[in-house]
C-alpha cells in the first residue's frame, strides 16, 4: 500500500501528513459528516493529540471512528481505491 500525502496549516505552521488511502477515506468521511473542512477536522485532532505524532493520532482516530460507526456509514475500500475491482 502506498501512502498519500496531504498538507495543512496547523497552529500557523505548514505540515504534511502521509497516510494510507483507507485512513484518509475514513477521515474525509468523518470530516464531511461533522460539516468541517478536512483542515479544520485535522486541526481538532491535532489539538487533542498530546505528544503522539500527528499521523499516529489520525490513524487511531480513524480506527476508533470506523469501529464504532454503523457499517453503512463506513467508507469502503472502493472509495479509497476507485480503480479496485471486485472480480
Amino acid at each position: 500500500m502506498s501512502l498519500k500525502k496531504r498538507s495543512f496549516s496547523l497552529s500557523r505552521h505548514r505540515t504534511s501528513v502521509a497516510l494510507e488511502a483507507e485512513f484518509w477515506a475514513v477521515i474525509d468521511a468523518e470530516a464531511e459528516k461533522a460539516g468541517k473542512s478536512l483542515a479544520a477536522f485535522v486541526a481538532d485532532i491535532d489539538r487533542k493529540r498530546g505528544m503522539r505524532p500527528l499521523a499516529s493520532a489520525l490513524r487511531l482516530h480513524a480506527l476508533a471512528y470506523a469501529s464504532t460507526s454503523p457499517p453503512f456509514d463506513k467508507p469502503t475500500l472502493r472509495q479509497a481505491h476507485p480503480s479496485t475491482s471486485s472480480g
